[in-house]
C-alpha cells in the first residue's frame, strides 16, 4: 500500500510502498477514502526537515542539551550515530482521515466491518487506529467531510475550554483550518465572533460563516477594532489558532480581553507573557491539548479504557462525534475549507503547494476503492537490485523494527554476513525503512511469513517486552534457533510456561540479548578474575535516568517495569562474572512513590551466589546525567577493578594491569550478535546456556517481587 512519509534529514515528502498493517486487539483496520493535510503542523515538519543542522539545533535547544550530556557519557561517535538514526527514521504524516472498516480487533464491540469512520489515521491507503480514536460517520456526511472531523475536534476542544455562553463575544486569531472551525463552532454556540487574519481570503470566508472579519494586513490595530466592536467593554474570550514564533498574538489577546476574560491557545505561538497584561485583568490563559481528554493517555488510547460518561462528558472520541453531528446538521461547513484535492499518488504535488503556501487551506488526499486483498508482505528488492549469493550463510528473520533494532542490532547483524530475509513491524513503516537500509528481502506485518518459511534458519525478536514470551514460544515450536532481546519473560506464568516448553523440546536453541557479558571490557575482567580462587564482591551502579511513568516500559503489563525490562542486564552480568548459580535475591526500593509517580526504578538488588560471592545492583533513576551511566566495581583477593560506562577501566592492586580504555563505548552488542550467528551457522550450542538464562530471568522476577 502507499503511505506518505517525511524525511527529517532532507525535508523530502515521499510516497512509499509499505506492507499493510495487521489488525490488533482494541484497534480498527481502516481502508482510507480521504485524509486532510494539516497545513500548520505538516508544513512545520517539512520546514524542519529542510533546515540545516544549525537551524534544527536552534529550533530544539532542549535536544542540544541532551546531545551534550550524551557526548559526555557515551562519546562523540555513538552520539553522532544516535542523531543520524533519529533523523533517519521517516515520520508518517497525517492525523485526520475517513474510511471504511475492513477488520475489527479483539475486544472491539462498537464497530463492525463496513462501517464508515472518521479517525486520526495517517495518510495511507490502510491505517490501524485504536477504537477510541474513531467515530462512526453519520448518513449524509461525505468521506471528505468526515475527514475533517479530527481537525474540527481540535478547535472544539479549545472552544470547550473557553466555556462560551450564549451572547458572549469571542475573537479567533488565525483563520487556518482550526481557526475557521472554531469560528463555526462558536457561532453554533450562539456567540458573536470576530475573525482575525493577515489573509483577506480567509477573513472573507469567516465573514461568510457570519463572523465579523478583521484583515490585519490593512486594517491597523486589531485590539482597537475588537474594543470598538464591544463598546470598550472588551472581549469575553479569545481563541488563538495562529502558527507563529511571535509573542504578539498572546499580547493582543490580553489587550482586547475584558476583565477576567479567557484566552485559549490551540495553535503554536511565542509565549513570552507580559505579567501586567494578565495581572491587571486577572485573565485566564490555557493551552488546549489536541482533540480533548484522553489525548496522550495510553490507558485511553492504546488500551481502550474509556472515561466514565458522567464524569468526563467530552473525551476526544466524543468530540470527534460532536463535529460529525454538526456537519450532518449543516452547522459546520466543510465545503468552504477545501481548496485542493489530489489522489494519493499525486501527494508530492500536494505537498509542493503546502510548502509554497500557494493559497491553500484544506488540501484533501483521496484513495482508491477498498481492496479486499490484504498485502502484508512487500519485496524490497527491485529488478535492479543485486541479490548476493545466500549459499552457506545463515538466513535471518527479524521481528521488531524499533529504535534499538535500528540503532544497535541491525548494524551489528549486517556485519555478520548473514542473509537478511525478513523484517517485521506492526505498522510496516519502520520495517520497510530499515529493510531498505540494511538490504532485507522482505518487509512484512504478519509474522507467520517468518515462522513458516523453511528457508529461515534463525529468528531475532526485538519487539515490546509483553510480546517476547509468546513469540519465543512460536519460534521454538517452529524449530528455529531464537535470539530474543531482553527480557525473556515479564511474569512468572510466562516464564513457567516457557520452561515447560523448553523441557519438552529436544535441545531448544534460545539466546537472550544479554550483551554486557560479551563486551571486551568484561572479557578482560573475566580474564583477570580467572586466576583468583576466592569469592568476589560486585557493586553495579546504574545511573539509569528518568523515564516518565507514562512510558511503555513503566507499564507492568507491557514493559514489565524497569527492573524486569532493564535491570535484568546487570543481574546477568554479575551472574556471568560470578560463574555460579544465584542462590538468593533481595531488593528494596527507595521510598514509596516519588514526585515522578514511579515506584520501581530506584531500587537496590542484592544477589548471593553458590560460591559465596555477593553482588549489589544500585539501579537509580534519580541521579544526574553528568555521572557515568553504568559503573562496575569488583573487589576480590586484595584487588579492585573499576569499569566506567564501558569506556574506561582501572585496576587497583594488580601487578600487571593498570588500565584499559577505548575511544568509544563498547557494551558488547556486536560480539553478542556475532556469537549467536556463528553458533547457528556451525550448529554449536548457544553462547549463553539455557540454565543461565532461566536462572537470570527467575532472579529478575524475584527482585521485582522482593522490591514490592
Amino acid at each position: 500500500m502507499k503511505q506518505i512519509l517525511q524525511d527529517l534529514k532532507s525535508g523530502e515528502t515521499n510516497i512509499v510502498e509499505v506492507p499493510e498493517p495487521t489488525v490488533q486487539p482494541g484497534h480498527l483496520l481502516i481502508s482510507n477514502r480521504a485524509s486532510v493535510i494539516s497545513l500548520g503542523t505538516e508544513r512545520m515538519l517539512v520546514e524542519f526537515g529542510e533546515a540545516g543542522w544549525l537551524e534544527k539545533a536552534r529550533q530544539q535547544p532542549e535536544k542540544v542539551r541532551e546531545v551534550i550530556n550524551k557526548v559526555k557519557t557515551d562519546g562523540i561517535i555513538p552520539t553522532f550515530q544516535a542523531i543520524q538514526s533519529k533523523l533517519g527514521t521517516p515520520l508518517p504524516l497525517g492525523y485526520s482521515s475517513a474510511g471504511e472498516v475492513v477488520a475489527v480487533g479483539e475486544g472491539v464491540n462498537d464497530f463492525k466491518i463496513g462501517d464508515r469512520v472518521a479517525s486520526n489515521g495517517q495518510h495511507a491507503e490502510t491505517v490501524l487506529v485504536p477504537k477510541n480514536l474513531c467515530a462512526k460517520i453519520p448518513e449524509g456526511v461525505t468521506d471528505t467531510e468526515g475527514a475533517f472531523a479530527v481537525i474540527g475536534s481540535i478547535a472544539l476542544q479549545g472552544v470547550r475550554l473557553a466555556e462560551p455562553t450564549l451572547g458572549e463575544t469571542f475573537v479567533v486569531i488565525g483563520l487556518g483550518l482550526v481557526g475557521l472551525s472554531a469560528v463555526q463552532i462558536l457561532l453554533a454556540s450562539g456567540c458573536k465572533v470576530i475573525g482575525i487574519d493577515l489573509n483577506k481570503q480567509k477573513v472573507k470566508i469567516a465573514e461568510g460563516f457570519g463572523a465579523i472579519g478583521i484583515n490585519m494586513s490593512n486594517e491597523g490595530d486589531p485590539v482597537h477594532s475588537a474594543l470598538l466592536f464591544t463598546d470598550g467593554k472588551g472581549i469575553d474570550g479569545v481563541i488563538i489558532a495562529a502558527a507563529t514564533d511571535s509573542d504578539k498574538p498572546v499580547h493582543q489577546a490580553a489587550k482586547m480581553s475584558r476583565k477576567r476574560g479567557r484566552i485559549i491557545l490551540t495553535g503554536v505561538t511565542g509565549l513570552q507573557l507580559n505579567r501586567s497584561d494578565f495581572y491587571e485583568k486577572e485573565l485566564t490563559f490555557q493551552v488546549s491539548c489536541s482533540y480533548g481528554p484522553g489525548r496522550y493517555d495510553p490507558e485511553y488510547e492504546e488500551k481502550g479504557l474509556d472515561y466514565p460518561f458522567g464524569f468526563v462528558r467530552w473525551t476526544e472520541q466524543r468530540n470527534i462525534e460532536a463535529i460529525l453531528e454538526l456537519i450532518s446538521q449543516n452547522r459546520f461547513d466543510v465545503g468552504q475549507l477545501v481548496t485542493h484535492k489530489f489522489a494519493i499518488n499525486e501527494a508530492q504535488e500536494a505537498y509542493r503547494i503546502v510548502r509554497n503556501n500557494q493559497g491553500a487551506r484544506g488540501v484533501v488526499l483521496t484513495y482508491p476503492p477498498t481492496n479486499t486483498e490484504r498485502k502484508n508482505k512487500i519485496n524490497l528488492h527491485n529488478k535492479d537490485t543485486v541479490v548476493s549469493d545466500k549459499k552457506g550463510t545463515v538466513s535471518i528473520g527479524v521481528i521488531g523494527a524499533g529504535n534499538y533494532t535500528g540503532k544497535v542490532l541491525l548494524p551489528a547483524l549486517s556485519e555478520t554476513g548473514a542473509h537478511l530475509k525478513y523484517i517485521a513491524s506492526r505498522a510496516g513503516v519502520n520495517s520497510t525503512n530499515l529493510g531498505k537500509k540494511y538490504g532485507f528481502e522482505y518487509s512484512v506485518t504478519d509474522t507467520e511469513d517468518i515462522f513458516q518459511d523453511p528457508e529461515v534458519d534463525a529468528i531475532i525478536i526485538t519487539t515490546r517486552h509483553d510480546t517476547h514470551a509468546e513469540l519465543v514460544e512460536k519460534s521454538i515450536e517452529s524449530g528455529k534457533p531464537t535470539f530474543v532481546e531482553k527480557p525473556l519473560a515479564i511474569s512468572q506464568p510466562e516464564l513457567d510456561r516457557l520452561v515447560r516448553l523448553f523441557n519438552t523440546e529436544d535441545n531448544p536453541q534460545i539466546m537472550v540479548g544479554f550483551n554486557r557479558r560479551f563486551s571486551p571490557f568484561i572479557k578482560k575482567v573475566n580474564e583477570l578474575l580467572s586466576v583468583i580462587r576466592e569469592p568476589r564482591a560486585f557493586i553495579m551502579t546504574v545511573n539509569a535516568g528518568y523515564i516518565p511513568k507514562e512510558h511503555w516500559i513503566q507499564d507492568p503489563d507491557i514493559g514489565g517495569g524497569r527492573v524486569i525490562g532493564e535491570a535484568c542486564h546487570f543481574i546477568d552480568l554479575l551472574r556471568f562474572l560470578a560463574d555460579s548459580k544465584i542462590t538468593n535475591v533481595d531488593a528494596v526500593k527507595l521510598g514509596k512513590v516519588d514526585a515522578s509517580g514511579t515506584k520501581d526504578d530506584k531500587v537496590s538488588i542484592t544477589l548471593q551466589f553458590g560460591d559465596g560471592s555477593i553482588g549489589t545492583i544500585h539501579y537509580f533513576a534519580n541521579g544526574h546525567k553528568s555521572f557515568p551511566k553504568e559503573r562496575l566495581e569488583v573487589f576480590t583477593g586484595g584487588k579492585i577493578l573499576q569499569l566506567n560506562n564501558f569506556r574506561k577501566m582501572k585496576g587497583f592492586g594488580w601487578k600487571d594491569f593498570k588500565k584499559f580504555n577505548k575511544w568509544r563505548q563498547d557494551k558488547g552488542h556486536k560480539n553478542c550478535v556475532s556469537e549467536f550467528i556463528n553458533s547457528v551457522k556451525e550448529g554449536d550450542s548457544m553462547p549463553i546456556s539455557l540454565e543461565e538464562i532461566i536462572d537470570v530471568t527467575q532472579a529478575t522476577l524475584d527482585a521485582q517481587k522482593s522490591a514490592k
